[in-house]
């Protein structure tokens, strides 16, 4: 690792430890051989995610963001903590590296939400699936609210 004071490419570690819960993050003390002045490095786990293949057939690369917007568009109002949301987030990525696939379509990933949101509220679910099968009327919202009913007397 270059030392940002001196330019020098040689230094050492003097501590490493986890940052955060998930052990997804190391922190490192470094130490330049050169100068002696130390400094702060974070390392990372860098794990390709496919690519998502849109409805007209397009790629664009895969965007946390744009599914926690539209995750978070569903619970607007709705008494559900970002702990909870980061929880999806996080299960869906994983999925998305499990699968093995280079890519990956949008509607998979949207299943995936929808099956993710059916389980932590009803009422997200119904918003997110109102959206992402695109409901055109009122009959389209009862006969996915039935279903819904429908799977909750079941379990």
């Amino acid at each position: 690792m270059q030392c940002p004071f001196c330019q020098e490419i040689d230094t050492k570690v003097i501590d490493s430890r986890a940052v955060g819960g998930d052990g997804q993050q190391i922190r490192r003390r470094r130490e330049c051989i050169s100068c002696a002045e130390r400094f702060t490095t974070y390392e990372t786990i860098e794990l390709s995610l496919p690519r998502i293949q849109k409805k007209d057939g397009s790629f664009v690369q895969f965007k946390e963001e744009k599914i926690r917007a539209g995750i978070l568009r569903a619970l607007e109002k709705r008494p559900v903590t970002m702990e909870a949301v980061d929880k999806i987030i996080n299960r869906i990525i994983y999925r998305l590296r499990a699968t093995g696939e280079r890519e990956v379509s949008t509607q998979l990933i949207g299943e995936w939400v929808m099956s993710e949101l059916k389980d932590l509220d009803a009422v997200a679910y119904v918003r997110f699936a109102s959206v992402y099968r695109r409901f055109e009327d009122v009959e389209a919202f009862n006969t996915e609210i039935e279903r819904l009913k429908a799977t909750e007397v079941s379990a």
